[in-house]
């Protein structure tokens, strides 16, 4: 069972198994009281978290790593991301955030991701961790079995595609497609079905943001617009803001002025 852990903006999910659980990442660091409001808004406590892994080691997956660590929870490194543990330390340092605690790497599992099944069995989750790179090269993303789901952090929705055609985030998701998923948890947009077992739900993006234009220009609200065309409310506020602000401006010009190449 998948349980999204709506605290922060970054979207984490604990999947529950036969004989453990497994929390897929955490908020930015001073989140840790809101999580467990939130765990407790759903009648979880994080004592019954068996183990955490973070999807990659950037600030907004990992900053409260250390605080679910120190209350008991075991955090899971893969060999793809060890020399990543650490990179994301200095940017709490500069901001003097006085919340954030660095990982203790002597109370971390480090294993390789080879061996992700063999453990995840030991929970009673039939699944595997995948090696995604494309956002970051330490994104691992996780597969599981019967529910045909993947958790993949910050890989980009499938909505854009097409815009990463033969980049190494279009060669992941290539990849991760051939494994026949129907749904997909992402790290900021909201969880949706895939359709068909080797095509995304979207690839069209300039089609895609022509309906999010026509849409708004009909007077929709973004939350609907998203739930009518399967888009990310991140990327629909994106879309709308660049019509709203550029009078005129066009398809192309809006896909270029929220650099969706670079994303």
């Amino acid at each position: 069972m998948i349980t999204e852990i709506v605290y922060s903006a970054t979207n984490t999910y604990l999947v529950s198994g036969k004989r453990g659980s497994l929390l897929v990442d955490t908020g930015w660091a001073g989140t840790f009281p809101m999580l467990c409001r939130a765990l407790g808004e759903k009648k979880l406590r994080l004592q019954d978290i068996d183990a955490l892994m973070v999807t990659h080691f950037h600030p907004d997956h990992m900053g409260i790593a250390r605080d679910i660590q120190d209350a008991g929870v075991e955090l899971i490194v893969f060999d793809v991301q060890e020399g990543y543990v650490h990179s994301s330390d200095h940017i709490f340092e500069k901001e003097r955030n006085i919340s954030f605690v660095p990982i203790d790497d002597a109370k971390a599992r480090y294993m390789a991701v080879s061996d992700s099944r063999a453990y995840l069995a030991e929970l009673g989750i039939d699944g595997e961790v995948l090696h995604t790179p494309g956002h970051s090269d330490d994104s691992v993303s996780l597969w599981l079995d019967k529910e045909k789901a993947l958790i993949v952090g910050d890989l980009p929705p499938l909505y854009e595609l097409d815009a990463h055609r033969g980049t190494p985030i279009g060669d992941t998701w290539e990849r991760l497609l051939a494994l026949g998923p129907k749904k997909a948890y992402y790290g900021h947009a909201r969880p949706a079905d895939v359709k068909g077992s080797a095509a995304p739900a979207r690839t069209d993006t300039y089609g895609l943001v022509k309906d999010i234009v026509r849409l708004f220009t009909k007077g929709y609200a973004p939350e609907v617009i998203a739930a009518k065309t399967g888009a990310g409310l991140v990327f629909v506020n994106d879309v709308v803001r660049m019509y709203a602000t550029h009078p005129g401006v066009s398809v192309q010009g809006i896909l270029d002025r929220i650099e969706i190449k670079g994303k």
